[in-house]
């Protein structure tokens, strides 16, 4: 097992253990989910279920540089909630809010589980030949 395989299968089993949480304490995400966006526990729900097909596929080796696409992809749409919650002091389902160091860290964090995930998925960023033949 080589390091990529070891942070492909430490990030789905994480992805996959947060997944079953949105179930498990739906209240606890409910708070972070914009209004506009309407119903909290249905986005919570539907975040959970992406959370674990995600893990899965990060932890499947012959979908694996796929689940690192959908990885990035995901923490990419979820950190507009990331956002309003540091913009807006959301205090989450146990009362607790994170300061603007935590919101600092998880900005970064975040930011680092999207250069993982593309580089379990292997993406590489050169440019395409344009030589046809």
């Amino acid at each position: 097992m080589n390091f990529r395989d070891m942070f492909a299968i430490l990030g789905g089993l994480f992805f996959v253990y947060v997944g079953v949480l949105h179930f498990t304490d739906t209240e606890w995400f409910e708070p972070i989910v914009p209004p506009f966006l309407g119903s909290a526990e249905f986005w919570v729900i539907a975040s959970g279920v992406v959370e674990i097909l995600v893990g899965v596929m990060l932890i499947i080796p012959s979908i694996r540089a796929i689940g690192g696409f959908a990885s990035a992809t995901l923490l990419i749409c979820l950190y507009p909630a990331n956002l309003y919650m540091w913009v807006n002091s959301v205090e989450l389902g146990d009362g607790a809010s994170l300061s603007q160091t935590g919101n600092l860290v998880r900005l970064v964090l975040q930011l680092g589980g999207i250069w993982i995930s593309l580089w379990i998925a292997e993406y590489d960023n050169k440019k395409p030949s344009t030589n046809l033949f």
